[in-house]
């Protein structure tokens, strides 16, 4: 099989895996034991704690281990929202600031904020995918308490300017401070389709919040992280212990937490050399597609994307039968983000970039991995195009025409 869905999931990679061994069977304690099998777990997770906050240039007492992404976009969302309502505020009377863009991890937080009566702008974005520096500036408003954009988007790969917003966040803090202005405004960013080729730096970046996932890194399943900057005020989404400084209640997933530590700590070993390969690969597959396709649409901007994502509409062809019919001819991909897979509504990142509803079924997404190697890509080459003129050739010519 060739896999090429690496955004849905990685490979646990071997040296991981290695690490984590001991943990499920031998070392099996419960890290909130206070007898020695407890503490050599606790001692494992806080190591672990310490190599996180390496790869985020943060201090160990900033990191929080949660399940994954989706409960550390929850918690940034919903923590910060309810802290300032623990402070005397009124949610209607606050103001937040996301991307159309977002995985549903943060946009439906921001909905629900939204339908309990907060102010909630989802900016747009240019047809790359990208937002303009100038809109998120525009949105900014003396009420608003809360900024959080995507780092990568998990569908076309846009790499979203997170460093320029975050110079841009410090500056509206140094004129409230000037003003009197004692609303907080933070700014959290969804990092885990980055963490692999870009810079997780929290203070290079500006970002107060950043939330990372085990298995989008080559690490495990179900173990995640949020970087929460000292003073950023939280309230728990998850309570019932005093695990996470009262901020994330439940035993500790040691195995796991102990998989995500060693997996940062390759990706940062690596990131330089990986990101080589997978861009020579990126441009291998782009190239081919292009050449033996008519009419593909490239919808990932290389140069502002991960060296990973490569995204076509296919017009004519049905993404979903593409996507099926490469599987059985053992090519794994997908049509968009693997935590929305099961939606039929239309993409909205192709929405928000602009894409035609004619066209916009006929999407694909391949994700590149350490484990693709060139003769795979070759295959793909050879099989992907009969299997788009396939599609085609069953499909009314005028949405084969169909123009984005």
């Amino acid at each position: 099989m060739i896999y090429l869905d690496h955004s849905a999931t990685t490979p646990v990679n071997e040296e991981v895996f290695r690490k984590m061994k001991p943990y499920f069977s031998e070392k099996f304690g419960n890290a909130s034991s206070i007898h020695s099998y407890g503490l050599e777990a606790f001692e494992a997770v806080e190591e672990t704690r310490k190599k996180v906050a390496d790869f985020l240039g943060a201090d160990p007492k900033e990191v929080l281990f949660t399940s994954g992404a989706t409960e550390s976009d929850n918690l940034a969302v919903f923590g910060v929202a309810e802290a300032q309502e623990k402070e005397g505020k009124k949610l209607s009377e606050l103001h937040f600031i996301t991307t159309s863009v977002e995985h549903p991890a943060i946009e439906e937080p921001f909905l629900k904020l939204k339908r309990k009566g907060a102010q909630v702008t989802f900016l747009p974005v240019q047809s790359n995918g990208i937002v303009d520096l100038k809109e998120v500036e525009k949105a900014i408003q003396d009420n608003t308490v809360f900024i959080s954009m995507v780092y990568v988007n998990s569908e076309v790969g846009a790499k979203q300017p997170i460093k320029e917003v975050g110079r841009l966040v410090k500056n509206v803090r140094e004129i409230r401070k000037k003003k009197n202005n004692l609303l907080p405004l933070l700014f959290h960013t969804d990092a885990v389709q980055a963490a692999n080729f870009f810079t997780c730096d929290v203070n290079e970046l500006g970002v107060d919040l950043m939330s990372l996932s085990g298995h989008k890194v080559y690490g495990p399943k179900g173990v995640g992280a949020l970087f929460v900057r000292r003073g950023v005020k939280l309230m728990p989404q998850q309570i019932g212990g005093h695990q996470e400084n009262n901020l994330r209640s439940g035993t500790y997933n040691v195995p796991a937490i102990v998989g995500m530590g060693e997996a940062l700590k390759i990706v940062k070993r690596d990131r330089a050399k990986n990101n080589v390969y997978l861009r020579s690969l990126q441009k291998k597959l782009i190239d081919g597609i292009l050449n033996k396709v008519p009419q593909a649409h490239l919808t990932t901007d290389v140069k502002n994307s991960s060296p990973a994502h490569v995204h076509f509409i296919f017009p004519g062809a049905e993404g979903e039968s593409v996507l099926m019919d490469l599987d059985l001819n053992g090519i794994c991909v997908s049509t968009g983000s693997a935590c929305a897979s099961s939606s039929l509504k239309s993409s909205s990142t192709l929405a928000a970039m602009g894409v035609s509803k004619e066209i916009v079924h006929g999407a694909i997404r391949m994700t590149l991995g350490l484990d693709n190697t060139e003769e795979q890509i070759d295959k793909v080459l050879e099989i992907l195009p009969k299997v788009v003129e396939k599609y085609r050739s069953m499909s009314p010519d005028d949405l084969f025409t169909s123009e984005k």
